[in-house]
């Protein structure tokens, strides 16, 4: 079985960024490498979330902003591992909108429930499936390094 394997001061910071955008949905990526053991992540990417109608249950990375990531990424030797964001006042599980707007197959999505201004659980997510067409999620266990 593989893992998300994160640094403590990574997962604090995608839980923090959750907190500083509070009523509404943070987002960022993730960069790191694939191994057999699962995605090793080195650092997360703030984005900017762009939904302007429902920002506090939807959330979008301008397409613009998801290319200079990768391009800077792979300027490091990393690749985009995944994606996360936040729930504020809702559970840290993928909904249909996250099911349907996810299109990285084989990238992880992380998710932080942020109760009342407070990060709480965060869980991850590997978007699995052959094709877009069968795509689904699968949990993920977080595996987290100091």
């Amino acid at each position: 079985m593989t893992a998300l394997h994160i640094p403590q001061s990574v997962f604090d910071s995608i839980r923090a960024h959750g907190e500083e955008t509070y009523p509404h949905e943070c987002c960022g990526a993730l960069l790191g490498n694939a191994t057999p053991e699962g995605w090793r992540v080195v650092s997360a990417v703030r984005a900017g979330n762009t939904r302007t109608d429902s920002a506090h249950n939807r959330y979008h990375i301008a397409p613009v902003e998801i290319v200079k990531i990768q391009r800077d990424a792979r300027r490091q030797g990393l690749d985009i591992a995944g994606f996360y964001h936040s729930h504020p006042g809702h559970p840290a599980r993928w909904s249909l909108t996250d099911l349907a707007e996810a299109h990285w197959l084989g990238c992880v999505y992380v998710i932080t429930q942020v109760a009342h201004g407070k990060a709480a659980v965060t869980n991850a997510f590997l978007l699995a499936g052959p094709t877009e067409e069968d795509k689904h999620f699968e949990p993920e266990p977080i595996e987290i390094a100091k």
